[in-house]
């Protein structure tokens, strides 16, 4: 996000505060999941939904976008009914030991994103292994 003006970077932050609240995220889960720096309090993290854009950080910027790319995947999966997506994150996955996808997103940190990114859309998991790159360099 970067390279975004302080207006684009505000949306992405609206759009991502509202897909956690959707999940029923607390203040202090949102925090962990996009690994927001020490000096953002819990008590503060309704700035956000507002007035304030994330930090500009690599680390929140990735878990930003690894959570917009899970968000266009459930809408691909679930096209017309909003709320099988937020069910779904929230139901116990064989996939992930019967634990549910928010879960592992919050417990596991980065790598729970990627896991549950993966199991989603199957382009990001194709590019993740290198297939991608083996299959153009035989192309």
């Amino acid at each position: 996000m970067s390279d975004l003006s302080h207006d684009e970077r505000l949306t992405l932050t609206k759009r991502t505060m509202s897909l956690l609240e959707s999940w029923n995220l607390s203040a202090t889960d949102m925090m962990v999941l996009l690994q927001l720096p020490e000096s953002v309090k819990a008590r503060n993290i309704a700035r956000f939904r507002e007035e304030e854009p994330f930090p500009d950080s690599a680390e929140v910027n990735r878990r930003v976008s690894y959570l917009l790319r899970i968000e266009e995947a459930l809408q691909t999966y679930f096209p017309r009914n909003p709320e099988m997506r937020d069910m779904w994150v929230k139901r116990g996955n064989k996939q992930f030991g019967k634990r549910a996808p928010v879960a592992v997103m919050v417990e596991d940190g980065e790598s729970g994103l990627i896991s549950v990114l993966s199991h989603l859309d199957c382009t990001f998991a194709w590019d993740l292994t290198g297939s991608k790159t083996a299959y153009e360099a035989a192309g």
